[in-house]
């Protein structure tokens, strides 16, 4: 099958171009103008080395706090917009099956937009909408125990490996072609796993169709972060690299004014 052609991207020059934050293959984007959808508003903030970042007062965040953390169209700019609801390719593309385990707890993880399970704490979550591409981006907040979202991190960064590509089932008869392969985050937070994922096959019709998701997360002491980025045209890597290192740089500041108030 022939992927559609992807457009030229480039890398946020204010928020994600800190000396080797991705891949050295990013570099050759820092030059370029911004994408339409970057917010001026973004801060360009210095992120700190693996493992470096605060963990955190040790409180549970309040609901206020959850929310105040989340990621909204005002941080991305335009083309994102609140969500106008759950796109068809939902349940036509990512509710299928595979007889590979960990690619099967992967489909779910990713239709289900669940990666740690049940939070032990507050929960909050925002999802928006690109008018351009139709992509669509969930952004959650939550409390995990820190062993927990290390371990799924962890199994995550294994995928490229035991699940690089492999076969699954639509529940309405179709075949997907699925490839899972690593995607670079900026060195933010406790710990941090991304991965870009591709699933490509046909409709019932006999229609094309090459879905992209983005899968990122990272933890902040005991909060973690979650992030899915997907659609069915282009789908930019560096919206979801920036939505992560936003949401971990808000997250933190949130935290040391808590610190602050006790």
């Amino acid at each position: 099958m022939t992927h559609p052609p992807a457009t030229a991207r480039v890398l946020l020059a204010s928020a994600l171009s800190v000396t080797g934050l991705l891949t050295t293959a990013a570099c050759s984007f820092e030059n370029e103008t911004r994408p339409r959808w970057f917010s001026a508003s973004a801060p360009a903030t210095a992120v700190s080395p693996a493992g470096e970042q605060p963990a955190g007062s040790g409180a549970a965040l309040t609901e206020a706090q959850a929310q105040a953390a989340l990621i909204t169209e005002a941080d991305l700019g335009e083309p994102w917009g609140p969500t106008r609801g759950a796109r068809t390719w939902r349940d036509g593309l990512l509710k299928a099956t595979t007889e590979k385990r960990d690619c099967q707890r992967l489909l779910d993880a990713l239709y289900a937009e669940d990666l740690f399970g049940t939070p032990k704490g507050t929960h909050a979550v925002s999802a928006l909408d690109d008018a351009d591409t139709d992509a669509q981006l969930r952004y959650q907040v939550a409390a995990h125990r820190p062993a927990d979202v290390d371990r799924a991190l962890g199994w995550m960064k294994s995928l490229p490996r035991t699940c690089g590509q492999f076969m699954a089932a639509t529940t309405r008869g179709g075949v997907q072609t699925v490839e899972v392969s690593r995607m670079p985050l900026p060195p933010v937070g406790n710990a941090r796993q991304a991965l870009r994922v591709t699933l490509a096959g046909e409709t019932e019709e006999g229609e094309l169709t090459y879905l992209t998701m983005d899968l990122a997360a990272a933890r902040v002491g005991e909060e973690a972060i979650t992030v899915t980025n997907a659609g069915l045209d282009e789908v930019h890597a560096e919206v979801t690299q920036q939505t992560v290192q936003l949401g971990v740089q808000r997250l933190t500041d949130l935290r040391k004014q808590g610190r602050a108030q006790i």
